[in-house]
């Protein structure tokens, strides 16, 4: 459920109508629900209310300090994978105690600065990273605390591109590798083990993957322990799916339902990562239709928002649902056509192939479910300046992020002046 439907005819965000925003700030822009993400986000924690457990918001889907000072205040960590990820979180308000470094690539300076900043743990990609996080702990006089990441080889049935837990993944530990790394692991001196960590992939739409996952995961804790290795934290990731279009994804409850029974009884406290499926239905990118073209085998509406705005289209063929702004628009006779944006590139598409009520120029659009990987993902390629962000509540308009101007296109450049 989410807080963008039609009143008196036209689309509105809480308690205000989406045109009026669109008149206000111009377009494109993303637009948020506070309502949504605090339902969504209270849906996820209370979910697991009788299990201890922490929820690390997957900073990924969507870094807007605002959204992350809500999280925060709600209870949330982070999930983070760059020293950037990690100063935005600090800056937003999220408890150091609560914030977990992923990622394959973490280089000797955020390792520092995470560990200055006293983070929960780290998820530990590869044996070279344990090492390189032990040396870095090592010269600050600190100890790591680390969780490793588990490749279980389970399908998560998702796109490949966001598929995380397979052999073939560059993601996570061989599990039949897993009880060796540990050992290794316990033996230097600035590495604390807190956890274990499993991340299968993104937009699940089933439990059974989750399921499977953590069976191994458990057989693995049990094991762990015989060795002596004290596991604090199981780390079951996020990957929670939404609607898109047809999808039926589980709900955090059924999620929890199905993995209650294996972890309730470890003595662990259980970590998640959530990010999807708290923004993404809590967003929306607006849009204004600006020419139409009749190609010589297709339609199509050129819009101004564009693949630099939301990429997610042109990068996984994802499909976003496009409503149009006044929903008498909605009724007229329908046509095929391709959603395309101003930018030079034949992959610039926001719909391709797309059953829809005719649309005129002019004419203001909303693409649906674009809170999470949207703006976050976003890029000034052909020198376009980044839409605003907006934060709908108790029908007010919060400007979260304003929209980019020419000037901000060249900050830091500099003509050297061998050139002037």
């Amino acid at each position: 459920m989410n807080n963008f439907e039609y009143r008196h005819g036209e689309l509105y965000c809480e308690h205000v109508p989406v045109s009026r925003i669109a008149k206000e700030l111009g377009t494109p822009c993303y637009v948020y629900s506070h309502a949504t993400l605090v339902r969504h986000f209270k849906a996820y924690d209370s979910a697991f209310k009788n299990i201890p457990h922490i929820v690390a918001f997957a900073m990924k889907a969507n870094s807007n300090l605002a959204i992350l000072r809500l999280m925060a205040k709600e209870g949330s960590g982070a999930d983070i994978v760059s020293g950037g990820e990690l100063f935005r979180a600090l800056t937003a308000g999220v408890p150091a105690s609560k914030i977990i470094f992923a990622g394959v690539g973490k280089s000797a300076d955020e390792i520092r600065d995470a560990l200055k900043a006293d983070i929960l743990m780290f998820n530990i990609e590869s044996s070279a990273e344990i090492h390189a996080i032990n040396e870095v702990a090592a010269s600050v006089g600190k100890k790591a605390r680390i969780a490793l990441r588990i490749n279980p080889d389970v399908d998560p049935k998702t796109h490949p591109y966001i598929s995380t837990g397979m052999k073939k993944s560059k993601f996570g530990i061989a599990a039949d590798r897993a009880l060796e790394e540990y050992k290794m692991a316990s033996s230097l001196s600035h590495i604390d083990i807190v956890g274990v960590h499993a991340h299968i992939g993104s937009q699940l739409t089933d439990v059974t993957p989750f399921v499977d996952s953590l069976k191994k995961v458990v057989a693995l804790i049990d094991t762990l322990k015989g060795q002596g290795i004290n596991i604090r934290y199981l780390n079951i990731g996020g990957g929670l799916g939404i609607t898109y279009d047809a999808e039926k994804p589980p709900l955090p409850q059924d999620l929890a339902d199905a993995i209650s029974p294996l972890v309730k009884d470890l003595g662990l406290t259980l970590v998640m990562e959530p990010g999807r499926v708290i923004v993404g239905n809590a967003g929306i990118l607006v849009t204004k239709a600006l020419y139409r073209k009749e190609g010589e085998s297709k339609t199509f509406v050129i819009v101004d928002a564009a693949m630099n705005d939301l990429i997610r289209p042109s990068l996984y063929g994802a499909y976003h649902e496009i409503r149009p702004l006044d929903e008498a628009a909605g009724r007229r006779d329908k046509q095929q056509v391709d959603i395309v944006g101003p930018v030079c590139e034949s992959g610039d598409f926001l719909a391709k192939d797309r059953l829809l009520a005719t649309i005129q120029p002019g004419e203001l659009l909303a693409v649906m479910s674009a809170g999470a990987y949207g703006f976050v993902m976003a890029s000034n390629y052909n020198s376009r300046p980044r839409v605003p962000e907006v934060l709908i509540k108790d029908g007010e308009i919060h400007v979260i992020r304003a929209r980019e101007t020419y000037d901000d296109l060249i900050k830091g450049e500099t003509i050297p002046a061998f050139l002037s």
